[in-house]
């Protein structure tokens, strides 16, 4: 293993607890630790399309979600795809929901853009929100093929 290998499994370790930290925070409804995860300047779009620039509006933001709208819910993710653009850039694709209750299809497409901090810790620079419209994807697909991701297409 060479030492470029070594700092990308410490690197995607450090991730992957970043991301779990943020599940964790929102399931405490500790807006301040969800927050903690976000640079200072971070821009966060949810899915309705609100932009929130920096980590206090971020911060503020989830306290009132945490206590009418969202309280009570748990963070669920899955990752679809992590790439990094340099030593200290790394973009991660989830799809995630919040979740009250028993688990239910993830209806969302998050995207992360990840930066190294001058400590080696990662901390999350642009996140963006997208509600995921099924049906409309699929009619997209069936009406023009060729739009779907290759990842969909069977090649069988």
């Amino acid at each position: 293993m060479t030492t470029d290998d070594h700092d990308r499994v410490a690197d995607n370790q450090r991730i992957t607890e970043l991301l779990d930290a943020l599940v964790e925070a929102w399931g405490e409804g500790d807006a301040a630790a969800y927050g903690s995860v976000f640079a200072e300047d971070a821009s966060y779009i949810t899915f309705v399309g609100t932009v929130y620039q920096g980590r206090t509006d971020i911060v503020r933001s989830h306290q009132a979600l945490f206590a009418k709208l969202l309280k009570g819910t748990r963070l669920s993710y899955e990752e679809i795809d992590r790439r990094y653009y340099g030593p200290d850039t790394a973009v991660v694709t989830t799809r995630g929901d919040t979740i009250k209750g028993k688990a239910k299809p993830l209806t969302k497409v998050q995207t992360y853009t990840l930066v190294r901090r001058e400590d080696g810790d990662w901390q999350v620079a642009a996140f963006h929100n997208t509600a995921r419209q099924s049906i409309k994807e699929r009619m997209s697909f069936r009406l023009a093929s060729e739009t779907m991701p290759a990842a969909l297409r069977r090649t069988d």
